[in-house]
């Protein structure tokens, strides 16, 4: 069995063969049952323990897995100088079980989810958005950025984040990509000009008005992954044509459809699709440019799979 680093993910992975393999996975036969969540008590904030299963179910596969990621969160491990999300994946033989490898879930977990949201895009944004506003600038800002840029002709890119020393220094991580990257502490003028309006925080409360997308702009949230987190607000909900990753996800975690859906601010019926229904064209994307598109995302374990499967291939070869 394979230990494999993070530094050996980032080498095997790149972002147009991670966006092909998730659109293979869910277009094809995966099984990932909803994920487990266990409470852990702590003497502060309590600590949960996430467990996310997937495997590949058609036999007739030259190559098939099992993997399981799992994932510790706990939220007073800054005082200690510990990241308050950590975890690993396993990754198994789907014909016989035989444990594979074992990975550092940390990149991996961003690696798929800035795919995820780069897939969604390629059927959501508009074939010519250029300016990108990415809303906050944490581990996952960077891979959203590059993902989005894979995908549509991004040229321009505005950071804004709460705290402006982390946007500085994450802007400059990334001006060596060659796009243009502004820092900027007015999200409201920010959000009024961009195609593509990327999150990626930790809020409860929203940090998006809906009143100030253009039209044509296309939201993808990231961020919020329990019923209590939001990062847009009923109006962008509104306006927008909705569409998740996974409807169970989204129905049972996802803040953002959540607490509108209970006021009856939307219903269910305006989710229009999930990634199965836009890789598999049994509904349609973006359908006019004037169209304000918005993809909410809480993660599912066959993005694990597919990028824990990419890795194993790319090492392997």
């Amino acid at each position: 069995m394979r230990l494999i680093s993070a530094a050996q993910i980032d080498g095997a992975l790149t972002y147009p063969a991670l966006i092909e393999a998730l659109a293979w996975a869910f277009r094809g036969e995966i099984d990932a049952p909803r994920r487990h969540h266990h409470r852990i008590a702590q003497p502060g904030a309590d600590a949960t323990l996430l467990l996310m299963p997937a495997w590949t179910t058609h036999t007739g596969q030259a190559e098939r897995f099992l993997g399981c990621k799992m994932v510790t969160v706990f939220p007073d491990n800054a005082g200690v100088g510990a990241p308050a999300v950590d975890g690993s994946y396993l990754l198994m033989s789907g014909a016989t079980g035989r444990p594979l490898a074992i990975m550092d879930a940390r990149p991996l977990t961003a690696w798929r989810t800035a795919a995820a949201s780069a897939l969604a895009a390629s059927f959501l944004a508009r074939e010519d958005a250029s300016h990108l506003v990415m809303l906050g600038a944490g581990v996952l800002a960077p891979h959203l950025v590059r993902a989005h840029a894979c995908v549509r002709p991004i040229r321009r890119v505005t950071l804004w984040n709460r705290t402006r020393a982390r946007a500085v220094a994450t802007a400059f991580g990334l001006a060596t990509t060659g796009i243009e990257i502004d820092v900027v502490d007015d999200r409201a003028a920010a959000v009024r000009e961009a195609d593509i309006v990327c999150c990626a925080t930790l809020a409860h409360e929203p940090l998006i008005d809906g009143r100030w997308l253009r039209k044509g702009a296309h939201v993808d949230l990231v961020g919020g992954y329990t019923p209590a987190m939001r990062e847009a607000d009923d109006h962008a909900l509104r306006r927008a044509r909705i569409y998740v990753d996974t409807r169970a996800g989204a129905l049972k975690e996802a803040g953002d459809i959540i607490q509108p859906l209970k006021r009856k601010v939307i219903g269910k019926d305006d989710i229009r699709g999930d990634l199965f229904d836009l890789c598999r064209g049994t509904v349609k994307g973006r359908s006019a440019a004037a169209q304000i598109t918005l993809f909410k995302s809480v993660g599912c374990a066959i993005e694990d799979l597919a990028a824990a499967a990419q890795v194993w291939k790319a090492l392997a070869s």
